[in-house]
């Protein structure tokens, strides 16, 4: 059973606050085509498929009903919350489920031994709130060290906005100093945890240029990036959202370098069509994928620079045991680039001279991106 937790800020106020029953119908039958998929990949079939249904009952984000086999999830849940918080809270019913059917213990509190070490085993978030914490500003004194961190990198990337290229350049490799060192220090500490995140809308087409900004962000932001499926409550159509998993700094910093990517993607092509008097868009996403390749080059010239000073990361085992733990049955697939042209090369030469900053303005998501609140 799982305490309810507070509105998401991100809530659409003019979003239905009941689903129509069409639309309740095709999130149940996501949710129960999603509990398959997790009794196979974590539960290795032991399972029976329950009554799956929603409640109007706010109090409770779910529950599991011995008598009835039956699981609920609340309606306002899955309108409000993005769909991998949904399926968080359904994994940690299924536990219940597990642990009711399968080991059989009825003497134990809801929340007990059995629960937490089954959650332990299978990644699943075993708090009542069922939620996974994004840090922010207003975080206990435990997260203090993280908060500070990413304070002082926000005020480096302020810094960046300087018109001086060479100020702007060195506040952006400072910046990304810090967090390397942070990391490097991190696993001496005995309170790490990792976490998820969830970046953008879910999408029926996964261009070749938001393919790039997930290499980007595993390869030099220091978290583990996979492509996971997603559902629309409100439109009742599936697609494919980015998850990054990691450490709660590098998952706020992650979120921040993808919005950021793409606003000064859009911007930087923007531009190009201006300078180049092009009136349609049919060589954007050419343009996009070199951006994200241009600008990939230039942390990779960073990152040499920090291995010369003795910075060397070196992969985070743990981290690779938390995203096996969630995705067990990973494939990696491999698809080939667009073919080079001068779009592409143009795109590339931008992205080479793009100095991660804040704030930026405009672009293809709903704001700015934000790291702490935007401060």
């Amino acid at each position: 059973m799982m305490r309810a937790a507070p509105p998401h800020p991100a809530v659409d106020s003019d979003a239905p606050k009941i689903l129509s029953a069409q639309l309740q119908a095709a999130t149940v039958r996501e949710l129960l085509r999603s509990w398959h998929h997790f009794n196979a990949t974590l539960f290795r079939r032991a399972l029976l498929p329950p009554q799956l249904g929603l409640t109007s009952v706010a109090t409770k984000l779910g529950l599991w009903l011995p008598a009835t086999r039956t699981i609920l999830l609340s309606e306002s849940l899955v309108m409000d919350k993005p769909w991998g918080v949904v399926l968080e809270v359904l994994k940690h019913e299924m536990a219940h489920q597990y642990v009711h059917e399968i080991l059989g213990r009825t003497d134990e509190t809801a929340h007990g031994p059995a629960f937490q070490a089954v959650c332990a085993r299978m990644g699943i978030d075993a708090s009542a709130a069922g939620l996974p914490a994004a840090l922010s500003v207003h975080d206990s004194d435990g997260d203090s060290v993280r908060v500070r961190l990413l304070t002082r990198i926000a005020r480096l990337l302020s810094l960046a906005e300087s018109q001086n290229i060479h100020e702007a350049e060195s506040a952006m490799q400072e910046a990304q100093r810090l967090l390397l060192k942070f990391n490097l220090e991190v696993p001496a500490q005995a309170t790490t945890t990792h976490g998820f995140r969830q970046l953008g809308e879910p999408r029926g087409r996964i261009d070749e240029h938001l393919r790039l900004i997930a290499v980007v962000l595993g390869r030099f932001f220091f978290v583990e990036t996979i492509w996971v499926s997603s559902f629309d409550v409100h439109s009742g159509r599936r697609g494919s959202v980015l998850e990054v998993m990691g450490r709660p700094e590098n998952l706020e910093m992650s979120a921040y370098v993808y919005d950021f990517l793409l606003h000064s993607g859009e911007q930087l092509w923007l531009q190009h069509k201006r300078q180049h008097r092009i009136a349609q868009n049919r060589e954007r996403r050419t343009f996009l994928s070199g951006v994200m390749l241009g600008f990939a080059d230039r942390l990779a010239q960073q990152q040499r620079g920090q291995q010369q000073q003795g910075l060397v990361w070196v992969a985070d085992a743990a981290l690779h045991t938390y995203l096996r733990q969630r995705h067990p049955n990973i494939r990696r697939v491999y698809s080939q680039g667009q073919p080079r042209s001068e779009t592409r090369a143009a795109g590339k030469q931008a992205g080479q001279s793009l100095i991660l900053h804040k704030p930026i303005h405009g672009g293809s998501t709903k704001g700015p991106p934000k790291l702490l609140g935007g401060r």
